[in-house]
């Protein structure tokens, strides 16, 4: 299965065009995002943390803080994706609540405006896994963990943006893309893992995808 004969020709113009989100519409507005804002929103946000963390705690202990935050992103990732965005809610409020969190790309996945997270959803994200980080780790230890969380959303995010509206060029982009198109377009029970595919092998929800 190629990426090509995954959508028909006649498909592409509604998959791009995604509808209205919100009768305010400051609000809908706000649903629609420049893929380059999370990376100008949080990209100063992570050195800042990586500056207040290198003042606070050592070198090797930076490291393996960012690292360890960077993990638990792709975990946040996965399980966020396949357990909350593709959990089969019974209640009106639930259906609603899961469209507009995931469902709208899943009915629009080419719209460039609606495939990274606007700041309505990513900042009370990150206030959560600030508050959390620190209650765990104290108020020093959480710099460079908060930094490496961080900086694994935003490599999501922009490589997410990438697979839908880029042709990756070298071998793990293309890997990447035609699973998560395959995860689109013809399984959407498997490949939850954009950024951490390795995730899907470990828990056993990557399916077998055919190249030809």
């Amino acid at each position: 299965m190629t990426i090509g004969n995954m959508i028909s020709g006649s498909e592409r113009s509604a998959l791009s065009a995604s509808p209205r989100l919100f009768r305010n519409p400051l609000l809908d507005r706000l649903s629609r995002v420049h893929h380059l804002l999370p990376a100008v929103l949080y990209l100063p946000i992570v050195f800042l943390l990586l500056y207040a963390a290198g003042r606070a705690v050592s070198p090797e202990g930076a490291v393996a803080g960012f690292l360890g935050g960077y993990v638990l992103w792709t975990l946040v990732e996965y399980f966020g994706h396949r357990f909350l965005f593709h959990h089969r809610f019974t209640t009106p409020l639930g259906r609603r609540a899961q469209f507009l969190m995931h469902g709208v790309h899943h009915d629009h996945p080419n719209d460039p405006l609606r495939l990274v997270m606007p700041p309505l959803m990513s900042v009370p994200i990150m206030l959560a896994a600030w508050a959390v980080l620190r209650a765990v780790f104290g108020p020093t230890v959480c710099l460079p963990v908060l930094a490496g969380f961080v900086a694994g959303y935003l490599a999501y995010d922009m490589l997410h943006y990438h697979l839908h509206h880029r042709q990756p060029k070298t071998r793990i982009g293309r890997f990447l893309r035609l699973r998560h198109m395959h995860h689109h377009f013809h399984d959407e029970t498997s490949s939850f893992g954009v950024s951490a595919p390795w995730w899907d092998y470990v828990f056993g929800s990557q399916s077998r995808i055919s190249k030809s």
